[in-house]
């Protein structure tokens, strides 16, 4: 296999090295490349969830909603909780999707004093398109990359996001 191609950090490392000798720049070769990976990612993921009508922040809710299984459904003390966003911010992503049709808000048989935030057929649709589109574009970006080293990523940058104590879920 080919050595792979210098790219931007490795002149930003090389230069630091020039100008500061005394530095190790090691850091930078990862968290500058997480850094440009991240927002490349974001711009994929926007585009990937636009194709199948959603928002963002619209994904994020409809995704914890989907991920806990039938009947897909939440209080939104949880979803605040997978969604890592303020009461009002959550709030008025749930107003937006009650709106949309994506999902509905009723009484908590469980509990008379809270409700439960259930996605209709509409939202478990758009979630299931934007989650197709996303894993398509992201397998694609690791097509080609010999599978011991997709494995050697997660498990690095899973450490890392453990170490940095990132273990909260996002999606």
């Amino acid at each position: 296999m080919s050595t792979p191609e210098n790219d931007a950090v490795d002149a930003i490392v090389r230069e630091w090295s020039t100008v500061r000798s005394d530095l190790d720049a090691t850091p930078l070769e990862i968290f500058s490349r997480v850094k440009r990976i991240a927002k490349q990612l974001d711009q994929m993921r926007r585009r990937a969830f636009a194709q199948a009508g959603l928002e963002p922040s619209e994904f994020d809710v409809l995704s914890a909603l989907r991920r806990s299984g039938e009947p897909f459904a939440l209080t939104p003390k949880q979803l605040l909780a997978t969604n890592l966003v303020s009461s009002g911010t959550m709030t008025n992503r749930i107003d937006r999707l009650v709106r949309r049709g994506l999902v509905t808000r009723r009484n908590d048989p469980a509990d008379g004093r809270s409700i439960l935030v259930r996605m209709t057929p509409h939202g478990i649709a758009l979630v299931d398109e934007a989650i197709d589109l996303l894993l398509a574009d992201e397998e694609r970006l690791l097509a080609d990359l010999p599978s011991e080293d997709v494995a050697a990523l997660s498990r690095g940058l899973r450490t890392l996001a453990i170490h940095m104590g990132a273990t909260d879920s996002e999606f």
